[in-house]
């Protein structure tokens, strides 16, 4: 029976035995976990470490891809400068100044009738230092006649800050303009930290009170409405993290706003939110910065802002689409008063300034990017001429400084005068000319600087570029070149031309019969009386027998760099270029036969201002100067008694214009390209899907050119007379030699040794010197008008 006990005895052994695996597996969890924690430890470590890093590199380093800014010319002051009180308020405006009844502080300036003060902000120029002055302006029907400080002394020359015309801005469209703390309007700071961080200075990146607060918010209203978040952690989120609302970026931003406050000042931080909070969209270009946020609401630099303009500033950063001040403006001024409140309780300001403050507007302007954006083809220019010499990433990263040679009163004259002539052909016209469509371009004969470029109609629209992309037949804008041609291969101006009915037979078989615009032929003409009417078949019988190949030849060394076909009709512009290229062409001929590139930039400096490259004024002799003068002879005639005789019905008869007038086949382009002594424009006019217009080049393109002369004070074209040319007076039906008393008689120049064999006898003895005085040779023609 004992023995049948026995195995009763040994059970609590095996109690025992089941208990000791029980404690081994807890031994080995609690092991398991400790070792998981101390790994957890150290890749936490490692992770707070790498994060350290990164974090002090990337604050300390590029903080921003920066991009490139785009400046027009400087507006150079002194007595003389031909500009008047309306020409300067357009600067100024383009420029942001405050146009105020009395000028206290630099941005502002008064504008009477005779006269200007203007306070200038300064600016920090390549080749130095502008400070800020007070200057009163005087001017007189030929432009400033004195500049005199507020000391009343003399200013020999001044300078205003050049327009920020735009920008080359990084793959994420956002835009900014770096301010230091230092440079902030009196009451940002205090406005930013009492409406987003009251506590700012006290806490250590991260506030344990507003995150609490928020918690009990988001629990009360069973959703995510506030955050907690201090200016530190909004900071992270931006220049880090990303804006997505996760409890996981939430925990992310905790230990790296703790590190960052540990590693940097407060002002530091505040300095690189300032850059970098996000406050507006402009189309797909984001706002960022209060730098740039101030100049894209008020059209001001950040550092001229008012208390009430700040306040708006600091309360947008709650919601820059919510309290958009131009959708929403009653919205956007609840929330400024709010913040006004929130600065009065603070004690950041009195109960007097407070009252004051809230009174105010908001003030902000009615355009959007009243300076950036306002020139987009120009810009357009620009860009590609930058991409000629830097990578597409610096231009958008390195925030390059680019001074360029636009100049907005040019500008804004040149769009005046094309949408208001299109305009006005609109109505004359009527369905005849609906869906007009016009570029434009000017530059300075002198120097081939680009001083305008209109794109189209709708001259902020960023969209295709037709100054610079539109091919358009020319029409008789190439004549010019056929017609120097010519002169270079023996013929003078009185050369008899035979304008009579010519028909080419093509390779392909068809015949090539142009006619003249009044389908009628005018027999035997000299040369120039050719040119300055425009005829058709005078042209074409002279390019014919010149050979279409040599034109092309012309028109390369005219700087014409385009691909062009030998036949026939490109004697009368059948093939096309753009306006830009024709202003390349034209460019030549009234810089005396030197060939010089069209220049938008001037220099690019770094963001530092130290210079980078600089684009100097290239030129050479590509044609004869002798026989452009001749040419250039021929080309005021179509303006005196030519096809562009209607410019001097509205303009002063000294300016001495040269120009063409240009139509295509069917009327489809109206063409005028000519140049003064200081303007050379080039006027396109027509239809992007190229139906006909009921006008032609005289009709359209002229009438835009000749308003855009009337607003320009442009200096007279005086031609230079080579030393192988001399003028004679001959007969103006015949091209005989004649005398200067004889009636019918012109001045006209020509090559050395080319006058004519036969003169006219109009029965006065003939004088022993038969040359004029060529300084006066015009005198002579006026007469005879």
């Amino acid at each position: 029976m004992n023995k049948k006990r026995t195995p009763a005895k040994k059970t609590p052994r095996k109690s025992k035995s089941k208990a000791q695996p029980k404690k081994s597996i807890w031994r080995s969890i609690r092991s398991f976990l400790l070792k998981l924690t101390l790994l957890g430890i150290v890749i936490g470590g490692i992770g707070l470490i790498y994060m350290d890093a990164q974090i002090r590199q990337q604050f300390e380093g590029k903080r921003w891809a920066l991009p490139a800014k785009v400046f027009a010319r400087p507006l150079e002051l002194y007595s003389g400068v031909p500009i008047t009180p309306q020409d300067l308020k357009v600067e100024l405006s383009g420029l942001g100044y405050q146009l105020v009844s009395r000028a206290t502080q630099p941005g502002q300036a008064e504008i009477a009738s005779r006269s200007v003060r203007v306070i200038t902000r300064g600016f920090d120029f390549p080749d130095g230092t502008e400070a800020s002055q007070n200057l009163l302006l005087e001017f007189n029907a030929s432009g400033v006649s004195r500049i005199r400080n507020d000391k009343g002394q003399s200013v020999n020359l001044a300078r205003l800050e050049p327009v920020l015309i735009g920008g080359i801005y990084p793959q994420n469209n956002e835009d900014r303009d770096l301010i230091r703390l230092e440079d902030a309007p009196i009451g940002l700071k205090e406005a930013l930290i009492a409406i987003e961080d009251q506590s700012y200075y006290e806490h250590f990146g991260v506030s344990p009170k507003g995150i609490a607060r928020a918690m009990w918010v988001n629990i009360r209203v069973g959703r995510f409405v506030q955050g907690g978040s201090t200016l530190t952690q909004q900071l992270i989120k931006n220049f880090y993290l990303t804006s997505e609302r996760t409890l996981a970026r939430k925990l992310m931003e905790i230990p790296m706003a703790v590190l960052l406050n540990l590693h940097y000042s407060k002002d530091e931080i505040l300095e690189a939110y300032l850059n970098e909070v996000y406050l507006g969209q402009e189309g797909s270009r984001a706002i960022h910065g209060v730098g740039l946020a101030a100049q894209y609401y008020f059209s001001q630099p950040l550092q001229e802002l008012q208390l009430h303009q700040v306040a708006l500033l600091a309360g947008l950063v709650k919601g820059p689409s919510f309290y958009d001040p131009r959708r929403n403006p009653e919205r956007a001024k609840q929330r400024r008063d709010l913040v006004l409140r929130v600065m009065r309780d603070q004690g950041d300001i009195s109960e007097d300034i407070y009252q004051e403050t809230i009174k105010k507007p908001l003030g902000v302007v009615k355009q959007k990017s009243l300076l950036k954006g306002a020139y987009p083809a120009y810009l357009d220019l620009v860009k590609r001429q930058l991409r000629e010499s830097y990578h597409e990433e610096d231009l958008r990263s390195e925030g390059l400084r680019v001074y360029t040679s636009l100049n907005p009163i040019v500008q804004a004259n040149a769009e005046t005068a094309l949408v208001s002539t299109i305009n006005g052909l609109e109505k004359r016209y009527g369905k005849r000319a609906t869906d007009l469509e016009g570029s434009m371009v000017v530059t300075d004969p002198q120097t081939g600087e680009v001083l305008s470029i209109i794109g189209g109609k709708s001259t902020r629209y960023e969209g295709f570029n037709r100054a610079l992309d539109s091919v358009r037949p020319i029409g008789s804008l190439v004549k010019p070149a056929v017609y120097l041609t010519a002169l270079e291969n023996g013929y003078t101006l009185v050369s008899p031309i035979q304008d009579e009915p010519i028909s080419v037979k093509m390779p392909n078989g068809q015949t090539w019969t142009p006619q003249n615009f009044g389908k009628t032929a005018h027999g035997t003409v000299p040369l120039h009386q050719a040119l300055a009417n425009s005829y058709n078949l005078s042209t074409a019988n002279l390019g014919m027998a010149l050979g279409v190949k040599s034109v092309i030849k012309t028109l390369q060394k005219l700087g014409v760099s385009r691909e062009m076909d030998a036949y026939p009709s490109l004697l009368l512009g059948a093939q096309g270029l753009p306006a830009v290229e024709v202003a390349t062409m034209y460019q030549t001929i009234a810089a005396n036969g030197f060939q010089m590139p069209l220049r938008a930039i001037r220099m690019v400096t770094d963001n530092q201002g130290a210079e980078l490259s600089r684009y100097p004024f290239q030129v050479k002799q590509a044609v004869s100067g002798e026989s452009i003068h001749l040419l250039q002879y021929a080309m005021q005639e179509v303006a005196r008694e030519g096809t562009a005789r209607y410019v001097y019905s509205q303009l002063p008869s000294n300016l001495n214009i040269a120009g063409k007038t240009g139509t295509s086949n069917d009327q489809r382009d109206s063409w005028f390209a000519g140049f003064t002594g200081s303007r050379l424009a080039v006027v396109w006019l027509g239809r992007d899907d190229n139906s006909p217009l009921p006008f032609t080049g005289s009709g359209g393109a002229l009438r835009v050119w000749t308003e855009f002369m009337k607003a320009e004070k442009s200096e007279p074209f005086q031609a230079p007379v080579p030393e192988g040319v001399e003028y004679l007076w001959v007969d103006k039906e015949t091209g005989y030699l004649s005398d200067e008393r004889c009636q019918g008689a012109i001045p006209v120049p020509f090559l050395n040794g080319s006058k004519p064999q036969y003169r006219v006898d109009c029965g006065v003895e003939p004088v022993q010197n038969n040359e004029p005085n060529p300084l006066n040779w015009f005198r002579g023609w006026f007469r005879q008008e």
